[in-house]
């Protein structure tokens, strides 16, 4: 039964769905997925083509919009939009410490997750829309991993897309993960760089913080183990619009003075714990790296034994000399599950998962070469969390993909740029610019 309500000039509707666990399986096991509606008020009862949201992450639901918010606003003027919870997030059978369990132990789990990558995503994507459209394609647009996902898309069933739009989301078609971070710590020093260039004053402020974890036993109020590698992972904020200045904010607030000498505040746990904890979004860590997996090698904690390649990183020797201490972003680490209590139920599923050798290939490119869905991408030059130069050689392998290469924005553009950016893809897509 599907419910609809509004809010300030949107109509919206909760839609459910039962597909296959796993589609190679279509008689097995079933789950269910939610996705909401949107249609502009005064277009509800017109027929308008779809669009259909693929959420950046893995692990996060889709947004939740307040009326007629930030690209959406733009989106109703031509679509009826879905906004889908990806397998495993928000709504749809999600995937956490509480309900994992119900699979049985770690191997059980672990074997439950292999179905929840791009490939899976498509495949229900797929069940999904001759419900919705009568048969009929719908545009797809995808956001960094959902912009992963796009391109899977274009390789398991392009029939099923009339256009693609992808934002910060062009993913390498060969990279193991290990090639992906090995690009990425060098982008991360250079974020960390323009940071401290901004802010000259936070390079003691790291530095003392980082000392300070060094040196003592800090468990935050939500049971977080805070070490000096969670504080440095707080760097994830870098690759937004608006990151360096909210780190920037964070650092400045870091000590109060006690009778019993320096601690960190109660302002700065309380936000360091919101930031750190993957309560909410516990899928991001158990599969992340997954999604690099498409061959026989085991991804077998791609980011962890990467760092150690770049001992810049390593905080306790910079504090050693007078050099900045860096930060990271945009990798999962197997201390994760020691320090989050979201996640400590489920390291040993994680690592599982990281030595895992059977992973299928998520992309087609003789398909994709011969590509006839026209496609339109942003690549951020900047973009710390997905490589612009993959995106590019990815950009070139797509027949007929139309980049858009822009520095103006970063890996949030999609939503800090509304609706200039989808407004330009749109143009992009149809020939018109």
């Amino acid at each position: 039964m599907s419910l609809s309500y509004r809010q300030p000039g949107v109509v919206l509707t909760d839609r459910h769905f039962t597909v296959p666990l796993d589609h190679a399986d279509p008689g097995g096991e079933t789950i269910e997925l939610y996705a909401r509606e949107a249609v502009a008020s005064d277009k509800a009862g017109r027929d308008l083509p779809w669009l259909v949201y693929l959420q950046g992450g893995p692990g996060f639901g889709a947004n939740r919009f307040v009326g007629r918010q930030a690209w959406l606003d733009r989106a109703l003027d031509e679509y009826r939009v879905l906004l889908l919870d990806q397998r495993g997030t928000g709504r749809s059978t999600p995937a956490t410490r509480q309900t994992l369990p119900l699979r049985g132990g770690p191997a059980a789990q672990a074997d439950y997750l292999t179905h929840f990558r791009a490939d899976s995503i498509v495949r229900d994507c797929e069940a999904i829309r001759p419900q919705l459209t009568g048969g009929a394609p719908w545009t797809v647009l995808g956001q960094s991993f959902g912009g992963f996902c796009t391109v899977s898309y274009l390789s398991l069933a392009p029939e099923g897309i009339a256009t693609a739009i992808i934002t910060g989301g062009l993913p390498s078609l060969h990279a193991h993960a290990d090639d992906v971070y090995r690009a990425a710590y060098p982008r991360m020093e250079r974020k960390v760089a323009a940071h401290y260039a901004r802010y000259p004053q936070d390079v003691e402020r790291a530095r003392r913080i980082a000392d300070h974890l060094l040196t003592h036993d800090v468990v935050l109020p939500n049971g977080y183990r805070l070490t000096v590698e969670a504080f440095q992972s707080l760097g994830q904020m870098l690759g937004t619009s608006d990151g360096s200045h909210r780190l920037h904010h964070l650092l400045e607030d870091a000590f109060a003075v006690t009778p019993a000498g320096l601690e960190l505040s109660d302002a700065f746990q309380e936000q360091a714990q919101s930031l750190l904890s993957y309560a909410s979004h516990p899928l991001y860590a158990l599969v992340h790296e997954t999604i690099y997996g498409q061959d026989a090698r085991p991804t077998a904690w791609s980011a962890e034994r990467v760092r150690a390649e770049f001992p810049q990183f390593d905080a306790a020797k910079t504090l050693t000399g007078d050099g900045p201490v860096l930060f990271t972003g945009e990798t999962v680490h197997p201390w994760m599950f020691d320090s989050d209590p979201a996640l400590r139920p489920l390291r040993e599923t994680a690592g599982l998962l990281a030595a895992r050798t059977d992973w299928r290939p998520l992309y087609d490119p003789a398909r994709l070469a011969a590509n006839e869905v026209p496609v339109a991408a942003a690549v951020y030059h900047d973009d710390m969390y997905v490589d612009s130069g993959h995106s590019l050689e990815t950009a070139g392998a797509i027949r007929g993909l139309r980049p858009w290469v822009t520095n103006e924005y970063e890996h949030d553009g999609l939503r800090t740029g509304a609706p200039r950016v989808l407004d330009r893809l749109l143009a992009l897509v149809r020939d018109e610019v």
